[in-house]
């Protein structure tokens, strides 16, 4: 076998890899876009107060056992972001979003938009909710430290 026609067997392979991904890929997101769909019907606003918010396994968050029956055996090891919130009468573990996680503020009260056990959307009962101060990478920290030895 001569080298182009090696390199026309590894172009075919790859065009029919890109088209298996672009097929996949449509699916998944038909999936996404009819979960949003759901999430979006079943939301509803809840005062609540947050006591406690970590990353952890779904076995270890305290979820209901039909929640980690019906969550992929890949997701069962990655870890969630799990909040433990005061609603009501009642302490609840709840599932917050990844981009909603970093403002819920720890110990206060907030409105959530909440769907099932899932915090969609967060706002403050007393005044907007703050991102946290963004945290200097290794590169950032060192170059402060020179600079700084250096005055």
């Amino acid at each position: 076998m001569e080298l182009w026609q090696i390199l026309l067997i590894i172009l075919a392979i790859v065009a029919v890899v890109l088209v298996v991904l672009y097929f996949v890929g449509k699916r998944m997101q038909k999936k996404q876009d009819e979960q949003k769909e759901q999430i979006e019907a079943a939301k509803q606003t809840m005062s609540m107060l947050i006591i406690d918010k970590k990353r952890m396994r779904i076995k270890e968050a305290g979820l209901p056992q039909v929640v980690i029956d019906s969550t992929p055996k890949l997701m069962r090891r990655a870890k969630l972001p799990i909040v433990k919130a005061k609603v009501g009468p009642r302490i609840m573990t709840l599932v917050a979003d990844e981009k909603i996680f970093e403002v819920l503020p720890v110990k206060k009260e907030i409105k959530a938009t909440v769907s099932g056990i899932y915090i969609v959307g967060a706002r403050g009962v007393r005044g907007p909710l703050l991102a946290p101060p963004q945290k200097k990478g290794f590169f950032k920290r060192m170059r402060d430290k020179v600079s700084g030895a250096g005055k």
